[in-house]
């Protein structure tokens, strides 16, 4: 295994879900932690959380991925210490909205397109050429298998996810040849805020997603993610997809009918 005692690990989007999941993986590794998010009492309290178990270093930033200047100053701002990024977890992302393509309200297109997209590669633009002169670093993107498996209604959020596979495997190309590993983690179904944040805050809706069956939780997701920063550094786990059980494709999920009372 690789060790990732004392090394930096940043993860964007870090105050719940998959993201706080993460934090604690690789707060249990030693690692410090860079964590990342624009609800920052939330991210405050939850690190002051992972000090206190895992006796830690964490630093805390407010960011809003996507806006470039921000991304932009607040890395710069960051002391030479805490630029030293061995992994970078590109978890930030979201869907806005379930609707037919003649019905799409652009504002939720352009919030998925500008966190999604846009989001991923300014930090990614901020990151990389650290890791390239450090000789050292992991990229690992959160995806989705929406990203090559499309459903009706999900129109603009699977063009976001697909951009995401897109721009994971050139970055692997345009990095060949340096240390840098690039990784992305692929789920299905994952029981988070996904889906009330998608309903703009409707939770019977949200639920609905996930009746009838055993969905992923976000612990699921940060193992995965744990598994490919710790393989020896001569190994790239390139992509990782996993599901529910009860789930074959973005499609088709098997839903367990509620007993009769």
């Amino acid at each position: 295994m690789h060790s990732l005692k004392d090394k930096i690990v940043f993860i964007t989007g870090a105050s719940s879900g998959i993201g706080a999941s993460c934090a604690i993986q690789f707060a249990g590794q030693g690692a410090k932690l860079l964590l990342a998010a624009r609800r920052m009492e939330r991210l405050d309290a939850f690190a002051d959380g992972l000090r206190k178990k895992f006796s830690v270093d964490i630093h805390t930033i407010h960011l809003d991925v996507r806006k470039r200047s921000e991304v932009e100053s607040t890395m710069d701002a960051l002391s030479d210490g805490w630029k030293k990024i061995s992994v970078l977890v590109n978890n930030a992302g979201l869907a806005s909205g379930m609707a037919s393509i003649q019905d799409g309200d652009v504002d939720d297109w352009e919030k998925m397109i500008d966190t999604n997209v846009k989001g991923l590669l300014y930090v990614s633009r901020a990151v990389i050429p650290g890791m390239i002169r450090r000789g050292e670093g992991h990229v690992i993107n959160i995806g989705s298998i929406a990203g090559y498996e499309f459903y009706p209604k999900g129109n603009v959020y699977c063009a976001t996810k697909a951009a995401v596979n897109a721009l994971t495997n050139t970055m692997r190309l345009d990095l060949n040849g340096t240390p840098i590993r690039i990784s992305t983690i692929d789920p299905g179904l994952v029981e988070t805020e996904f889906s009330i944040v998608r309903f703009h805050g409707d939770k019977e809706r949200a639920d609905k997603t996930y009746e009838g069956i055993t969905p992923l939780t976000p612990d699921d997701i940060a193992d995965a993610v744990l598994y490919c920063a710790t393989r020896s550094l001569h190994i790239n786990i390139q992509q990782v997809v996993l599901m529910p059980t009860a789930q074959a494709s973005t499609t088709m999920v098997h839903r367990m009918q509620p007993m009769q009372k």
